[in-house]
């Protein structure tokens, strides 16, 4: 009884502290989900009223239009993120994940050069990172405002995240794993492919997908390097501009033309849908690969 006694004192404590814990974890999402509510409702607010279908199929022109070019121009440009960076960025998160082995001599970590400069390379502003490619791409190399000019900065941006995002959905695999592939004898390669990547797909593709969506939100490297044109992407990597749907957020709504803002309007909500579109994508790709997460290999 005594002993029941004493602990009924220090039970009643970590109640009350996993309650307030739980309180506190429910504001923390009420403050982030809030201004985002907030900032949703506003633009459906400003858009609905005034929306037309034909912003979807016209290009866009010195008097208004429609936004056609913008879509096609951002989707372009984050298909160009997604094949550039992603290569890139996933190739560096399985170097830092498998191949940045602690060395025998030193005894130190091998990835930590490359580690540190994802970490610096995540933290520069992107107005800073997209006005080094104007003078670097547009200027010094004479590539002009471009497609090319875009991918390469806003890889930049995003490659940081997608090989984090990588390095630790490929650590949070079981070493059983790997062990168990290395005693069926299989190469370190094949067992890379077939084994620890298949468990970590849910975490990269993740990764992947959230990092085409801020790319697809920026605007101050792409004003830097993209430009803007009212006519439709061609493809072309070089000396030609492109439009996105983040110019007539930002330019339209200055202008006193009421069609302009409308247009602004019509931009902020195109893009919100098309990043929730990527981001219910992204959901529904991890539950297709979830099967090869833990405990269902095989």
């Amino acid at each position: 009884m005594a002993t029941a006694t004493l602990r009924t004192p220090y039970v009643r404590r970590r109640r009350v502290g996993a309650i307030a814990f739980r309180a506190a974890t429910y504001l923390a999402l009420l403050l982030v989900l809030l201004p985002a509510a907030w900032v949703l409702l506003g633009v459906v607010a400003r858009a609905v009223p005034h929306w037309k279908w034909s912003v979807l199929w016209t290009t866009s022109s010195n008097s208004g239009g429609g936004l056609l070019n913008a879509i096609l121009g951002s989707i372009v440009i984050m298909i160009g993120v997604l094949i550039v960076a992603g290569t890139i960025g996933v190739l560096a998160g399985i170097h830092l994940s498998e191949m940045a082995t602690i060395s025998k001599r030193s005894g130190k970590q091998r990835g930590n050069v490359m580690r540190t400069a994802t970490e610096v390379l995540s933290g520069f502003p992107s107005i800073v990172l997209g006005y080094v490619g104007y003078v670097a791409l547009v200027v010094g190399l004479h590539w002009g405002f471009s497609l090319g000019a875009a991918l390469v900065i806003l890889s930049m941006m995003v490659i940081p995240y997608i090989a984090k995002s990588t390095e630790g959905a490929l650590r949070q695999v079981p070493t059983n794993y790997r062990e168990g592939a290395e005693a069926l004898g299989m190469s370190r390669a094949y067992a890379l492919r077939k084994i620890v990547l298949r468990s970590g797909l849910p975490g990269i593709v993740t990764g992947l997908i959230f990092a085409v969506a801020i790319a697809g939100g920026e605007t101050a490297p792409l004003l830097y390097t993209a430009g803007w044109t009212n006519q439709n992407p061609s493809l072309k990597l070089l000396h030609q501009p492109i439009a996105y749907l983040t110019y007539p957020v930002w330019t339209y709504y200055q202008q006193a033309n009421n069609g302009l803002h409308y247009l602004a309007y019509d931009a902020a909500l195109l893009l919100i849908v098309l990043i929730l579109i990527l981001l219910v994508g992204s959901r529904f790709v991890v539950a297709r690969t979830q099967k090869y997460s833990e405990g269902k290999v095989g």
